[in-house]
């Protein structure tokens, strides 16, 4: 049987929000080991001169607990 944890992280990529999901996960894998899956519970952007800057996702990152 295991056990798992769920924690929430926010990301941003200049490119799309597909590669904010991205740079998420490789950072919060430095961190957290056994990451199994990750939900977009919101996308935001940001607009500067009326052009997207910024691409932010908040995730909802879960990772099993090891012994």
């Amino acid at each position: 049987m295991s056990v798992a944890k769920v924690t929430e992280i926010s990301a941003t990529s200049p490119v799309s929000f597909d590669d904010a999901v991205k740079v998420g996960i490789a950072r919060a894998h430095k961190t957290l080991k056994g990451i199994s899956g990750a939900w977009v519970s919101e996308m935001k952007c940001d607009v500067s001169d009326g052009q997207v800057s910024a691409f932010r996702v908040n995730m909802k990152v879960t990772f099993v607990l090891t012994d």
